[in-house]
C-alpha cells in the first residue's frame, strides 16, 4: 500500500511538471532600433448648408431734396430715393405656403435745424419706380402717393408717407425666390409758399414684412 501510494504521487508531480511547461509565456521579441511607421488620417467635412434668408438693402442712407417745380402757391423739393433691393436666397421649398412680402415705407415730420415749425409728413410724397421685377412679372410697385396739398390721383391717397405705404411687393413669395428685384422712388416735398426757411430732416423708414 505504501509503494502504491508514492507511485501515485510521483506520477502527480510529473503532470505538475508538465503543466507548467504548457503554461510558460515566450520572451518579448526586441524592436530594431528606429523603426517607425506613419498613419494617415483623413477627413472630409462637408460645407454647412445655411437656409437662405429674405433681406432688404438700401444702397445709400440718405437723400437731398432740391427746389424745383415751384409754383405762385406751392413750393416743390425733389429728390430720388436710393435704389431699394428685396434679395431672396431661399428655395421655393424654404418658403411658407401662401407666404407673400412687402416693403413699406413711412415718414417722420420734417423738423427744423434752428427752430422752425415742422413740416408734418403729410407733405412728401413718392412714386414708386420698379427698376428690376425678374422675369415671373409677379413683383410690382407700389402705387403714387400725393401730398396733402394735391387733389388725390387715387381714391384717397392724397395722405402722404404719414402711414406705411407700399413700395414693392409680390403675392406668391415662393414663385420668386432664389433672385432680387430693385425699385426706387421719384420723392416730393411740397409746401406752403410761406413756409419757413432753413434746413430741415425728416426719417424716411423702409421696413420688409412676409
Amino acid at each position: 500500500m505504501r509503494t502504491s501510494n508514492r507511485g501515485r504521487l510521483v506520477a502527480a508531480g510529473a503532470a505538475s511538471v508538465v503543466l507548467a511547461g504548457t503554461m510558460a509565456l515566450p520572451a518579448p521579441a526586441a524592436a530594431e532600433p528606429g523603426d517607425s511607421a506613419d498613419v494617415e488620417v483623413t477627413v472630409e467635412i462637408e460645407p454647412i448648408e445655411e437656409p437662405g434668408v429674405l433681406a432688404l438693402s438700401i444702397a445709400a442712407d440718405s437723400v437731398a431734396l432740391a427746389e424745383d417745380g415751384s409754383t405762385l402757391l406751392v413750393r416743390q423739393f425733389v429728390g430720388t430715393l436710393p435704389t431699394v433691393t428685396v434679395s431672396d436666397t431661399r428655395t421655393p421649398a424654404e418658403v411658407p405656403e401662401g407666404a407673400a412680402w412687402a416693403v413699406l415705407g413711412s415718414a417722420t415730420d420734417f423738423v427744423g435745424s434752428a427752430g422752425q415749425a415742422p413740416i408734418g409728413a403729410d407733405h412728401l410724397g413718392w412714386k414708386p419706380r420698379l427698376l428690376d421685377g425678374g422675369d415671373t412679372g409677379q413683383v410690382s410697385e407700389g402705387e403714387e402717393v400725393v401730398t396733402v396739398l394735391d387733389e388725390p390721383t387715387q381714391p384717397g391717397n392724397n395722405v402722404g408717407l404719414v402711414d406705411q405705404e407700399l413700395l414693392v411687393s409680390t403675392f406668391d413669395s415662393g414663385a420668386v425666390a432664389g433672385d432680387s428685384y430693385s425699385v426706387d422712388a421719384d420723392l416730393y416735398l411740397r409746401t406752403p409758399v410761406d413756409v419757413a426757411a432753413g434746413e430741415y430732416a425728416s426719417t424716411l423708414t423702409l421696413s420688409l414684412f412676409e
